[in-house]
């Protein structure tokens, strides 16, 4: 593989959760494909300088809040490319076009411009996790009690559930993860199950998560064949098992802990600085995961989450 070229991309994020895919204008390869605004970074450029230039210079916006988020290699024909995303969250200027190209806002869920350049694919899908992913609690609070708080967390937007309490019977396990997917489907919110296959499976859930040690037994990804458009989850803990967990192509991976946790008094943690190179580093979306609480979602996301998992701050 030749060296890849280094290259920033924008994904500028609007309060309603759009975000702007952006055509290639006449005469450059691949012209009329969309993409995600962006360029090249010249020599001796940081790439938040680079960033900063071509949203000038392509839109006419000066970048105010931009996060590193994850960075992906992908070869093309024409050369191997190292795409560096960012999402903007804030910036000054109304966007518009000022090298021929066109633009449109899209939901991630649904993006209906085409045809999008190949490396964006998996971007779209990853634009469509939610910034925060609760872990169910089930064990402490009580199947009831867990139960209540899953509707309230619900009502408040909550769009991502794993299951885990592992030290269920099964059965109680089972029926648990049946009446999570039951009402998480109500409101159109996706539930993982920590666990085996055939428990996601007989759950009715949207996907796996998979801990550490159950990834490091796999080579690829698993199969989940119940549900084509299935999420696959990993537990990480340091750049080995990350990029692991990219290569078994996961969905997102949480990494922990960030900062000390409860349930792990004296146990090290990664800290931010660290937790930060890691996710840059990452070609899958990453949540912070340990000793964090719902307000910490920009927090995380400044130091490149895709945002935060909880496990009782999902709750309370």
């Amino acid at each position: 593989m030749s060296v890849p070229v280094e290259v920033v991309a924008a994904v500028l994020v609007r309060p309603s959760g759009e975000v702007m895919l952006a055509s290639r204008p006449a005469g450059k390869i691949y012209a009329g494909y969309w993409e995600f605004p962006g360029g090249k970074v010249e020599a001796g450029e940081t790439l938040q300088t680079a960033l900063a230039r071509e949203l000038h210079e392509e839109l006419g916006i000066t970048v105010r809040r931009a996060c590193r988020w994850i960075t992906r290699v992908f070869v093309y024909e024409h050369a191997t490319v190292r795409l560096n995303f960012f999402r903007v969250f804030d910036w000054s200027g109304e966007p518009h076009p000022r090298e021929g190209q066109r633009f449109s806002w899209q939901f991630p869920e649904a993006v209906t411009v085409s045809p999008l350049l190949p490396a964006n694919f998996p971007i779209v899908k990853a634009l469509t996790l939610p910034a925060v992913l609760g872990i169910s609690h089930a064990e402490s609070l009580g199947v009831d009690g867990f139960l209540q708080r899953l509707d309230a967390a619900l009502a408040r937007g909550l769009r991502l559930i794993q299951l885990r309490d592992k030290s269920l019977p099964d059965e109680t396990r089972l029926s648990l993860a049946r009446e999570i997917v039951r009402r998480a489907h109500a409101c159109r919110a996706r539930v993982v199950v920590n666990g085996s296959m055939d428990l996601a499976h007989a759950a009715g859930a949207d996907g796996v998560h998979l801990d550490s040690s159950a990834a490091a037994r796999l080579k690829t990804r698993p199969a989940c064949g119940w549900l084509e458009s299935a999420l696959v989850g990993v537990s990480c803990h340091d750049a080995a098992e990350l990029a692991h967990a990219a290569a078994l192509d996961a969905d997102y991976a949480l990494l922990s802990p960030v900062l000390p946790t409860l349930t792990h008094p004296g146990a090290s943690t990664l800290g931010w600085e660290t937790f930060a190179a890691l996710a840059a580093a990452s070609p899958i979306p990453v949540y912070g995961l340990g000793g964090l609480e719902l307000a910490d979602v920009e927090l995380a996301r400044c130091h490149g989450a895709h945002g935060v998992a909880l496990l009782r701050g999902a709750w309370t």
